[in-house]
C-alpha cells in the first residue's frame, strides 16, 4: 500500500512544540473533520475525533492516542548581543544540535542557528568532552534591539527541516510523532465497519510527561486503548542484536512494554493474531527506556483500559532529523484499521 507522502510532509513540517500545538492542531482539525462524526478540543488542547459505531448496544469505547507535539525549545533569555538562551522541551541529544537551523516562533517566524564554541578555540580538554544543552545558544544574525522587536522570553522554538525521501524511507524533523498523527488520520479515513465507538485523540504535551493523553483518557474512560508512537530502530553499524529494539523495513512494531507501560497480554496477542491473519508484517518491541501515551490511555480512565500499542520503527530518534520506512508506515495503518474492525472477534476475558 502506497502512502500519501505529500500529506505526511505537510504534517511533519508544521510546528508544534509541547504546549504550543496550535498550528498542527488547526491543520489536523481541517483534515479530520470530514472523516468523523464529531470533533472537539478539550481545555488542555487535545483534539478528539469521534467515529461512532452503527451498532454498539454496550456503548463500548476505543481510544487511540497519537501525540501532536514535537521536541523543541523555549526562549529563556536574550543577551546584550542578541543571542538567545533556551530551555529544552523534551529530550535532545546535544551533540546533534551543532550548527543546525531552528525557527523561533515569535511575533513572526524567524530562522536561527544553534551556535557553540568553535573547535578552533577549544582547549584540548574541551574537545574531548561531550557537549551539554547549556553549551548552545541561538544566533539570530541580528542585534538585540532587532531581535526584541519580534521575540520574547517564553516563545517556542522548533527544528527547521523539510521532509525528503531517501530510498524507501522518509526523512524529516518530527517523524516523532507526526508519523503517528498521519497513521491515525489515514486509519480514520479507511475505517468503515467497526463494533465500538472510536475516539481518535491527537494529544498534546506527550514529550514532557504524557500530559494530554492522561486528561483525555479521564474524560473518555475507554474500554480499549491503543498508543501510536515511534520507537527506536537501532539497526545501525555497531549495534549488537540485543540492542536493536526494532529494524526499519521489518514491519509494524507491536509493543510488549516500555518504561511507562506493560501492554495488556490480551491486546498483544490480539494484535499479533490480527497481523498474521491479514499477512501484515510485524515485529515485537520491548523498550527498556522511554514511555508513550499508551500509559495514559491504559491507566487514567476510571476503569482502566485493555491497552496496547503499535509503534513505528524510527532511526535517529530525538535528533535533528528522524527516519522511517514507508512500508512500515503502511503496515501500521493496516494493522490499526484491521484491529479496530475486529475488536469484537476476540475473547477478552482474563
Amino acid at each position: 500500500m502506497a502512502i500519501n507522502t505529500k500529506l505526511l510532509k505537510e504534517i511533519c513540517e508544521a510546528p508544534g512544540a509541547p504546549g504550543f500545538e496550535q498550528e498542527i492542531r488547526k491543520m489536523v482539525s481541517k483534515i479530520v473533520t470530514p472523516l468523523v462524526d464529531e470533533v472537539q478540543v478539550d481545555n488542555m488542547g487535545n483534539l478528539i475525533a469521534l467515529k461512532k459505531a452503527k451498532n454498539n448496544p454496550e456503548g463500548k469505547k476505543v481510544m487511540i492516542a497519537a501525540h501532536m507535539d514535537e521536541i523543541g525549545f523555549i526562549v529563556t533569555h536574550i543577551d546584550d548581543n542578541g543571542f538567545i538562551r533556551f530551555h529544552t522541551l523534551g529530550g535532545f541529544d546535544p551533540k546533534t544540535l551543532t550548527a543546525q537551523r531552528v525557527i523561533v516562533h515569535g511575533k513572526k517566524d524567524l530562522p536561527g542557528v544553534m551556535g557553540t564554541k568553535p573547535i578552533h578555540v577549544m582547549t584540548p580538554e574541551e574537545r574531548t568532552k561531550l557537549p551539554k544543552n547549556t553549551d548552545y545558544f541561538i544566533d539570530m544574525g541580528m542585534e538585540k534591539e532587532e531581535v526584541e522587536k519580534y521575540i520574547s522570553v517564553g516563545d517556542p522554538v522548533t527544528r527547521e527541516r523539510e521532509l525528503i525521501e531517501m530510498g524507501n524511507c522518509v526523512n524529516c524533523k518530527s517523524i516523532d510523532n507526526r508519523v503517528s498523527v498521519f497513521i491515525l488520520i489515514e486509519t480514520l479515513r479507511q475505517l468503515n465497519t467497526f463494533p465500538y465507538d472510536v475516539y481518535g485523540v491527537f494529544t498534546v504535551q506527550e514529550e514532557v510527561g504524557i500530559r494530554g493523553a492522561s486528561v483525555a483518557a479521564q474524560a473518555i474512560n475507554p474500554d480499549f486503548g491503543f498508543g501510536l508512537d515511534t520507537t527506536i530502530a537501532f539497526d545501525l553499524p555497531g549495534a549488537q542484536p540485543h540492542e536493536k529494539v526494532t529494524s526499519l523495513g521489518k514491519g509494524a512494531a507491536i509493543k510488549v512494554m516500555d518504561a511507562s507501560a506493560i501492554c495488556d497480554y490480551r491486546m498483544v496477542s490480539f494484535l499479533k493474531k490480527t497481523a498474521d491473519k491479514h499477512k501484515i508484517q510485524w515485529q515485537p518491541e520491548v523498550l527498556a527506556a522511554g514511555g508513550t501515551d499508551t500509559a495514559g490511555v491504559q491507566r487514567r480512565g476510571k476503569n482502566g483500559a485493555i491497552s496496547g500499542a503499535i509503534s513505528i520503527p524510527t532511526r535517529h530518534l530525538h535528533q535533528v532529523i528522524e527516519m522511517a520506512d514507508k512500508d512500515d508506515i503502511a503496515a501500521c495503518i493496516e494493522l490499526l484499521t484491521k484491529g479496530l474492525e475486529e475488536l469484537d472477534n476476540n475473547d477478552w476475558k482474563l
